[in-house]
């Protein structure tokens, strides 16, 4: 069996499974757009209804906005980075509801925005692969590693916007919220995915840039969980990691010896 080493640990592993937004998709070039779409079509309804956002145009989805609304970074601990689409948008028609729209109303029109918002991500940003990344997955295919993706996004999303970055072909399972009944933390979308490969928890490594991937690869008994971020001040929330992360090239891949 091949063997990873990373930041000290020497393991043999069957497939590494990886979070998508902000593990293999660089997350500002694609959901910045989309969150401040949403956040200004979201605060421009509720201004009409003569009332505010509660907890602020930040407090919205947990981002950070300059003072011309542009999304410059979010909360790794926040719905953005962790919600589903279904809680994404409860939250959102929360918001409509206690501005006064009536719940159907409010899930309709927040429905709406966010369909919006993505069109124009999908014109304006880019799904760009995190650097580093594809020699990583080159070298997972090369030794016969199984490579699977386990995703808060619903799997039409998360195939299409592999399809963008010219990785899906690596990918022997792709997992999202949508196909589980428990979402992340819990260990239903690893389970399945290491089904889908043939291998058993307890052979693979999840990697991904949330506390919930982290506690989700430790509820499965997975062998590894590794936690990735651009900085290792930024990591600190990754309290759950086995390991922590900030580029690719500290996975070293290797044939068993």
């Amino acid at each position: 069996m091949p063997v990873i080493r990373v930041a000290g640990h020497k393991l043999p592993i069957a497939a590494i499974l990886f979070d998508k937004d902000g593990t293999l998709l660089d997350f500002m070039k694609l959901w910045g757009i989309w969150a401040e779409m949403v956040t200004r079509q979201m605060k421009m309804r509720v201004q009409e209804l003569n009332g505010t956002l509660l907890g602020g145009d930040e407090g919205l989805l947990g981002t950070c906005l300059d003072e011309n609304g542009k999304v410059t970074g979010y909360d790794r601990t926040g719905p953005l980075a962790m919600g589903s689409e279904e809680e994404t948008l409860g939250l959102l028609a929360w918001q409509l509801y206690q501005a006064g729209v009536p719940w159907n109303e409010a899930i309709v029109r927040v429905r709406e925005i966010s369909a919006a918002a993505m069109q124009a991500a999908k014109r304006e940003g880019q799904a760009q692969p995190m650097a580093d990344l594809i020699p990583l997955l080159e070298k997972a295919r090369e030794l016969g590693i199984r490579l699977g993706v386990v995703t808060t996004d619903g799997s039409g999303n998360a195939r299409e916007h592999l399809r963008a970055m010219s990785i899906e072909r690596y990918f022997g399972s792709v997992v999202g919220h949508d196909q589980v009944r428990r979402g992340k933390p819990a260990p239903d979308m690893v389970r399945l995915a290491c089904r889908e490969l043939g291998v058993l928890p307890e052979q693979c490594v999840v990697i991904g840039d949330s506390n919930a991937d982290m506690q989700m690869g430790k509820s499965a008994k997975s062998a590894l969980t590794i936690g990735y971020s651009q900085t290792a001040d930024e990591g600190a929330y990754l309290t759950d990691a086995d390991v922590r992360i900030t580029s690719y090239t500290q996975i070293s891949l290797e044939p068993d010896t």
